[in-house]
């Protein structure tokens, strides 16, 4: 069901009025031919949904093709170091990372093959989900506190569920224990829809939860939602409190995503393929299609993706420490 429905929400997105356009080329010519965009997870969930409204607005701004090419498995690990380690420069290989794939996986792994400091060069953040802190109905909680109060009564065995070791899911989950002081036990699922599956039947009690995956479920009262994870509240769920604000001081939870090229690919073209994106950001017609998934526009220089990078590496670094994190 959550395949389907993120899939149909891909096949949204290039229905409908476009993009406002924009001048296609500039006096140096860039693009002159199509760009490859690098999705580093299967077609149909969060990333690359939002793959494809960015490349339908660059092609109808640009007029050249943006293949999207998804490249899934390994925790997106080798679609990144295809554009990381085995593309050119010149622009026409893109990358949709996440920070998963930034700061996730350089904490969690010291033999990435990659490194995001120094072999990508960042354009923009475009995109962030918020997650949302979710449990199954039966559970006898209203609140985060009065969740984060079970927990502590029954430390270790309150199960919770995640699309896999490494993942969003999980080092958030870990995030949450670490800052609430609770033990809750982890199950790992091979991605997000298998552990969506198994809250629906009860084999566990608790998830993170992109909103796009778990609005439907809680407007249907399948699931119940306590909070969302980000600094400030989800526009597509503003019922909920954050996280910070419900009972658990001082966390936030971010999973954003921003495009980027090959390092050392001409300043140029990043600064071309900025003004571009932060200008599709802008339009109603990107607003409404992110609408659709509960997915927010963001944006920032490439020298503040960089400083971002940067900043969120020793923060999950001492997080994998901490809960003791292994990933095979």
């Amino acid at each position: 069901m959550i395949l389907r429905s993120a899939l149909s929400a891909g096949a949204l997105i290039l229905a409908g009025a476009g993009f406002a356009h924009a001048a296609a080329t500039g006096p140096d010519g860039y693009p002159g031919r199509p760009i490859r965009l690098v999705v580093p997870s299967a077609p149909g969930g969060g990333t690359d949904i939002i793959a494809r409204i960015i490349a339908q607005g660059l092609y109808e701004s640009w007029g050249q093709t943006v293949v999207v090419d998804n490249r899934g498995g390994a925790g997106g690990i080798p679609g990144v170091a295809t554009v990381a380690k085995q593309s050119a420069p010149d622009g026409y290989t893109m990358l949709l990372g996440s920070v998963g794939h930034l700061s996730f996986a350089p904490a969690l792994r010291s033999n990435l093959g990659y490194d995001p400091q120094k072999d990508l060069a960042p354009v923009t953040l475009v995109a962030n989900q918020p997650f949302v802190v979710t449990v199954i109905p039966s559970m006898p909680v209203a609140s985060m506190k009065e969740f984060v109060a079970l927990a502590k009564s029954k430390p270790g065995t309150i199960t919770y569920g995640s699309g896999g070791s490494g993942t969003a899911s999980h080092l958030g989950t870990e995030l949450l224990q670490l800052n609430a002081g609770i033990s809750l036990q982890h199950v790992p699922y091979k991605g997000t829809g298998p552990a969506m599956a198994a809250m629906m039947s009860n084999e566990i009690q608790f998830s993170l939860v992109g909103t796009s995956a778990v609005i439907p479920h809680v407007k249907t009262g399948r699931l119940k939602a306590l909070a969302v994870t980000t600094s400030k509240r989800s526009a597509a769920m503003p019922q909920l409190p954050t996280v910070a604000e419900a009972g658990v001081p001082g966390y936030n939870f971010d999973v954003w995503y921003g495009m980027m090229y090959p390092g050392g690919t001409p300043r140029a073209i990043v600064m071309k393929a900025h003004g571009e994106l932060t200008r599709l950001l802008r339009t109603p017609e990107l607003a409404k299609r992110y609408d659709a998934g509960g997915i927010e526009p963001l944006s920032n220089t490439p020298e503040e993706f960089a400083a971002l990078i940067k900043r969120e590496l020793p923060r999950w670094h001492e997080v994998v420490r901490k809960a003791n994190i292994k990933v095979e």
